[in-house]
């Protein structure tokens, strides 16, 4: 009877410590601990905090996150094209200037549309897709606009001209001063002038040598209007123009706002010139099967 009396005691006993383990009350600084944790409770983390979820939970390996890596930014999947960008990258013409007016709200009816500017880039970090990238990117998806090269060359400046230099001969400060021990491509060479744009994208993208990578810090368009920018330097240094009115540089490298709103008009009053066409066509027709009927 004793025996069984004591079991039972030490059941309880053992029950009742079981529940205040798996039960560990949350505090101001302490999620508490979960049997089972699921989508039914969130666990509360706070901001800025450097600690492991794990140190009050009972989650495995693979469902458990450093808070830093749950509070700060995440990026989109790779290949994610951001809202307005979609069908730009692979149009040509006037078919750019029309999306990037809706885009900034400049048509009727438009309104701006924000751009996170994430869209996917599918050569390796190595020499052998640095070289098909030179070969295969050609066209600028963007055109030339004054109003973007201004805010290109602040870019520019920010994020290359403290090596390449602001007039882009490779004597940027961070050089001229002894800091930076490898000389920066001379954008202003030969070499570089008759580059690729690919060349100077898939760069931008993941780095060379001893310059690291700018993809998270400037965004797709602006990649672009920065390799817009450096056209801009060449042409100075070759006597020609790079401009939202003409380009003398290069015709593959970019084309001109001004020449694509010359097209459209064209394509306009071609448009309009077959609408007659086709109305005095279609009128004489009516007159001669009239005159048929009259005889």
């Amino acid at each position: 009877m004793n025996a069984i009396k004591n079991t039972v005691l030490a059941l309880i006993l053992g029950m009742v410590i079981l529940f205040t383990v798996s039960c560990d009350p949350a505090g101001p600084n302490n999620t508490g601990t979960e049997f089972m944790p699921d989508m039914g409770h969130s666990l509360a983390y706070e901001a800025n905090v450097y600690g492991d979820i794990r140190e009050s939970n009972n989650w495995d390996e693979e469902s458990t996150f450093k808070v830093k890596d749950l509070s700060g930014p995440r990026l989109p999947v790779n290949g994610t094209v951001p809202r307005g960008y979609a069908g730009i990258s692979a149009s040509t013409g006037s078919e750019v200037t029309e999306m990037m007016d809706v885009l900034n709200g400049n048509a009727p009816n438009a309104v701006y549309t924000p751009k996170n500017g994430h869209v996917g880039y599918y050569y390796a970090d190595t020499e052998e897709e640095r070289t098909r990238a030179t070969a295969e990117v050609i066209d600028n998806p963007f055109p030339i606009e004054d109003a973007r090269l201004k805010e290109a060359k602040e870019l520019y400046n920010i994020f290359c001209g403290v090596c390449h230099g602001e007039k882009g001969d490779g004597n940027g400060y961070i050089y001229e001063t002894g800091v930076y021990p490898a000389a920066p491509a001379n954008f202003l060479s030969e070499e570089f002038i008759a580059a690729s744009n690919g060349r100077y994208y898939h760069a931008i993208m993941h780095g060379k040598n001893v310059m690291g990578g700018y993809a998270d810090k400037i965004s797709f368009e602006e990649r672009w209007q920065v390799i817009h920018y450096i056209r801009v330097l060449q042409a100075k240094e070759t006597g020609t123009e790079y401009s939202e009115t003409a380009n003398t540089l290069n015709a593959s490298f970019g084309i001109p706002r001004a020449s694509m709103v010359k097209a459209e008009v064209h394509e306009e009053n071609h448009d309009e010139a077959h609408a007659e066409d086709h109305g005095a066509d279609h009128g004489q027709h009516a007159s001669d099967d009239h005159s048929e009927g009259a005889h």
